[in-house]
């Protein structure tokens, strides 16, 4: 009878352990959404991320003219980066995000188009034009094995049609709605199915750009913006009544072109000076801003919002129909935009919050976030993928290479010694700016162009080889300081090529075929 007993008093005891284990893990296992806004630029918003010498926010004649009232919150809540960088295309970014490489490791070193490889003339030949696959290591499928629900909505673009990164669920997510090879939609609009409706189809021609998974929504007055929001919610209500945590990387399409307007928000930018297309875009952003804050709203109306880690980034830099590639318009005061090497391309926003502040939860005790501060440290793309590894207490598995760190301390408002202030954005292809590597340190950036003489379908004239910049003084990248500063192009450029190096980067080749590694500047450049 005694053992009787003994073996029901260890059997208790060994539940109640695994009890507290699971409530420990739960503890240590936040909700986490990754709020990804397409070719998003740093002042694509009404929040204002540019700061003086001091570190205070210097609001731009830009956050006057869009209205994200949800991310003015978000940014109320927690801390946003003056200074980040992402690669300045969108497969890039995506890639590097799931992974935490960067482009040269990786190799997906320029927009996936989806049914033909899109190298450019001079391109690497070699270069993963796939994308991701089932074997590569993503913080999705880490977060699944440790037991996270994964959900996808929206934009996919991790690999071609008809390859394994076509379908997120083949790289970790237990759900996917509405991505596919596709980085944009045809259209925005219901009426249209989203690109799927007949009328686009040409004959004997398959659809193209055509969104899947939300036949429930055509011909419903239901932008698309809206619906991918519709179903954020409906996955967010049903992980939470399987009682898991989860993992909602809710990548919208917008603000992508095609610049459909939204006719919800139309009214508020109509006869301001600005052009139809202009009109449309601030319509788009703040079709997105609605989304966050109604995901927010449900989260809150669910009670998992103290639970909920927010991280709300752009994947380049602005395609805002205002200015020239080269301008200093669409991310004034910064200089160019989306697939250029000037840093309009590459800044986008970041901003991270727990959904609702509490000081005594003990989920936001173990990562705490200042609230209303602005970082000037800079932050990247490479970042993310650690950062929630560990807010999720996931290990990263030995065997892969990361090439960010994790923003925990950069979180409290600190400035985190342990990194290297650096940014290296390799595009070895066709774009606005083509066949270039530029590398951020401190307060230098430089800038390599591998073909520099070549004509491109963007580049009319002939470009600079070398340009250096020091972005303290010079933020707009006015000044090319390459032929005063020689000692410091030299030391710039000696580093760029070490990092190049280190990370395997592939090069551009000319017209004979052959590899172009950068070159060393002369005295008389």
């Amino acid at each position: 009878m005694n053992k009787v007993l003994l073996l029901i008093f260890l059997s208790i005891i060994d539940i109640t352990l695994c009890l507290a284990q699971n409530a420990n893990s739960k503890e240590i296992q936040p909700n986490i959404i990754v709020f990804l806004v397409d070719d998003m630029g740093l002042m694509d918003t009404s929040v204002s991320f540019i700061t003086d010498k001091n570190g205070q926010p210097t609001p731009q004649p830009l956050n006057n003219w869009y209205h994200t009232p949800n991310m003015e919150q978000l940014a109320a809540k927690g801390v946003r980066f003056s200074q980040f960088y992402a690669q300045s295309v969108c497969s890039p970014t995506r890639a590097s995000l799931l992974t935490g490489q960067n482009a040269t490791r990786h190799h997906t070193t320029t927009w996936i188009k989806p049914d033909e490889n899109n190298r450019g003339e001079f391109g690497p030949k070699q270069w993963n034009w796939q994308g991701l696959n089932s074997t590569d290591t993503t913080f999705p499928q880490l977060l699944k094995n440790a037991g996270y629900k994964t959900i996808h909505i929206g934009k996919g673009h991790f690999g071609p049609l008809n390859s394994e990164g076509a379908e997120p669920k083949n790289i970790g997510f237990d759900v996917n709605i509405a991505g596919a090879a596709w980085g944009r939609p045809k259209s925005y609009y219901s009426d249209n199915h989203y690109g799927n409706h007949p009328k686009y189809k040409e004959e004997n021609k398959p659809l193209t750009h055509n969104i899947p998974h939300l036949e429930d929504y055509y011909d419903k007055g239901v932008f698309l913006t809206e619906a991918l929001t519709l179903e954020a919610n409906k996955q967010i209500a049903q992980a939470t009544s399987e009682q898991k945590p989860f993992l909602l990387y809710m990548s919208h399409y917008a603000v992508h072109a095609p610049f459909d307007s939204d006719s919800r928000f139309a009214k508020r930018y109509q006869n301001r000076g600005k052009s139809k297309q202009a009109q449309a875009y601030a319509t788009l952003m703040e079709g997105m801003d609605k989304s966050l804050g109604d995901i927010t709203l449900k989260l809150e109306q669910l009670g998992i919002a103290e639970n909920t880690l927010i991280l709300f980034l752009g994947d380049n830099g602005s395609d805002a129909p205002l200015g020239k590639n080269d301008d200093i318009a669409s991310s004034a005061p910064l200089k160019g935009k989306k697939g250029t090497s000037w840093e309009g391309g590459m800044r986008a926003p970041l901003i991270v919050a727990w959904a609702k502040t509490n000081a005594t939860s003990a989920m936001q005790q173990r990562l705490p976030i200042v609230q209303n501060e602005i970082n000037t440290q800079i932050a990247t793309v490479l970042d993310i993928y650690p950062t929630i590894l560990s807010a999720a207490s996931v290990k990263n598995p030995a065997e892969q290479i990361i090439d960010g760190v994790d923003l925990a301390e950069q979180f409290t408002g600190q400035i985190n010694l342990q990194r290297t202030n650096s940014f290296l954005m390799h595009f070895p292809h066709e774009h606005r700016h083509s066949y270039f590597t530029s590398y951020r340190l401190d307060d230098w950036k430089v800038v390599y162009n591998y073909l520099p003489k070549i004509k491109t379908h963007h580049r009319k004239k002939p470009v600079k080889q070398y340009q250096l910049y020091n972005l303290k003084n010079d933020p707009t990248e006015s000044n090319n300081l390459a032929s005063s500063q020689p000692k410091e192009l030299s030391r710039m450029m000696n580093l760029m090529i070490a990092k190049l190096k280190k990370q395997h980067a592939q090069y551009p080749m000319d017209k004979q075929g052959r590899t172009l590694k950068p070159i060393l500047p002369t005295s008389n450049i």
